[in-house]
């Protein structure tokens, strides 16, 4: 099962961690695993490109580990721009598990 924590501060998304392995299918055609990873890995990519934001991230090596933070410092125009990518990522990964919650859970701390 992949097990997304959102992290929040001052009603802030400020980081994010997904661990586990869906295993919905095998290996290449594991479709909550193809949708989690392209979710996460594009709201990093476009938070990246669009914000300039110079995030945290650690991964594991084999896959089924990603946490991504955001930097100690960043300007409000950055923070509200991140926010929305962020919270966009965050309504795809629940209608994911909305559809599939044998396999993904979300939790906020």
């Amino acid at each position: 099962m992949i097990h997304v924590t959102v992290f929040r501060a001052n009603n802030q998304i400020k980081a994010f961690e997904l661990s586990g392995h869906a295993e919905s299918g095998p290996y290449g055609y594991d479709l909550v695993c193809a949708g989690v990873s392209a979710v996460s890995i594009g709201t990093v990519n476009a938070v990246m490109e669009l914000c300039e934001a110079n995030l945290k991230i650690k991964q594991g090596d084999e896959g089924g580990y990603l946490h991504v933070s955001l930097p100690d410092s960043i300007n409000r125009e950055m923070m509200d721009k991140v926010q929305l990518l962020f919270e966009g990522m965050l309504i795809s990964l629940k209608s994911i598990e909305n559809e599939y919650n044998q396999f993904i859970t979300i939790q906020s701390k």
